[in-house]
């Protein structure tokens, strides 16, 4: 009797450990298949079809495209001064004059002394030289009372009054100029100035300064290859650092020749002229410029960072029959988020992005218009 209980224990106690066994195979094996299952799983995107822009970009101030550095024609003593800092003005305005009492003086006698030779005629050489003398001395009369006077050459903002009322006719402040003019000034300055304000290029010293706000421009500095992608007249989107959803829009109007190199970084101006001057832009404000450089509409596209670039060479890696097959792009327009694929990929093919892509900023713009923080358009996990 107590042989066959012991017995039936025995068989009882071997048959649960086979079931233990049997269950802990399958849990086993269990989690190795969905172990396997998680290691096969292939993230991909899919080839769409849309639009690309590609564009580049640069910072910069906002200027005027035209101010003048305005300076006395002669010196003297500061007698008036008609304007302040932030005053409009139209062209011809006079906006200051010097004391012109020794001035008027000069032109008197000289006018006399002109009236005399004029009386003596020009019948010999000797009354025609002092003939000549006395018309130059008088018409030089003439232009030294006028250059007491400072008119605005054209309409526009006075940025600066540089003097007072009392002190001497030289100016102290600083202005830019992008013109050329024609006649002699006393002002101190780099560039060729008329006593009325010439323009000057570069730096430059006046005594007042005059801007047309209404004609605003940027310069940006562009790396060698992106200057390489601009072209006159492209046109130009931009924003300001200070005024959030405020944008404005230019153009290419000039792309310097000469290269500036800053830390072994070759950069080449760019001006933008403004076409739509928002209300809120003032002269100094820091800005972002974006120009378009490329559009494609209705093309194949896929995301920027599914592309690999080797020895000239682009590729993307194609999923095809649950195979992975690296494939020979030809691509066209890049943008930052989407590029255009002219060959080797069509619409709706999937494609495998690199294990490590970089990731697009949250709320960067696509080529096609969209925004999207760190996904891939068109695609997901499969």
């Amino acid at each position: 009797m107590k042989v066959s209980i012991r017995r039936r224990a025995l068989l009882t106690n071997g048959a649960l450990t086979v079931l233990l066994l049997g269950g802990a195979g399958l849990v086993y094996a269990q989690l190795g298949t969905d172990q396997a299952a998680g290691e096969t799983a292939v993230r991909t995107v899919t080839a769409g079809r849309g639009s690309v822009t590609a564009s580049v970009s640069a910072s910069g101030a906002v200027e005027s495209s035209l101010s003048r550095a305005l300076s006395f024609g002669t010196s003297g003593t500061v007698e008036k001064i008609y304007v302040k800092a932030g005053d409009k003005v139209a062209k011809g305005d006079i906006l200051a004059r010097l004391d012109d009492a020794a001035a008027q003086e000069s032109l008197t006698a000289a006018k006399a002394a002109y009236d005399s030779a004029v009386s003596d005629g020009t019948g010999t050489a000797q009354l025609y030289a002092a003939f000549i003398k006395a018309r130059n001395a008088y018409r030089e009369a003439r232009r030294t009372v006028a250059a007491t006077v400072l008119k605005a050459p054209f309409k526009g903002t006075i940025t600066a009054v540089n003097g007072s009322v009392g002190g001497t006719s030289a100016g102290t402040g600083t202005g830019t100029g992008t013109g050329t003019g024609t006649g002699t000034g006393t002002g101190t300055g780099t560039g060729i100035g008329n006593p009325q304000g010439g323009q000057g290029t570069g730096a430059s010293t006046g005594f007042i300064e005059l801007a047309d706000t209404t004609k605003l421009q940027l310069v940006g500095t562009f790396t060698e290859s992106d200057a390489g992608r601009l072209k006159k007249g492209r046109q130009a989107t931009i924003t300001f650092d200070a005024l959030p959803g405020v944008t404005a829009t230019g153009r290419v109007t000039q792309i310097e020749p000469v290269a500036a190199t800053s830390e072994n970084v070759v950069r080449y101006p760019v001006t933008i002229t403004f076409t739509k001057v928002p209300d809120q832009i003032r002269l100094g404000q820091t800005a972002t410029v974006e120009v378009i450089t490329g559009r494609a509409e209705n093309v194949v596209t896929v995301p920027s960072t599914a592309i690999s670039t080797s020895g000239g060479r682009a590729t993307v890696t194609v999923l095809r029959d649950g195979r992975q097959v690296r494939t020979p792009v030809e691509v066209g327009v890049q943008g930052a988020t989407l590029t255009e694929i002219t060959s080797g990929v069509s619409e709706g093919d999937e494609i495998v992005p690199p294990s490590t892509p970089s990731t697009p900023s949250t709320g960067q713009r696509t080529g096609g218009g969209q925004r999207f923080g760190g996904g891939f358009p068109g695609g997901g996990r499969r």
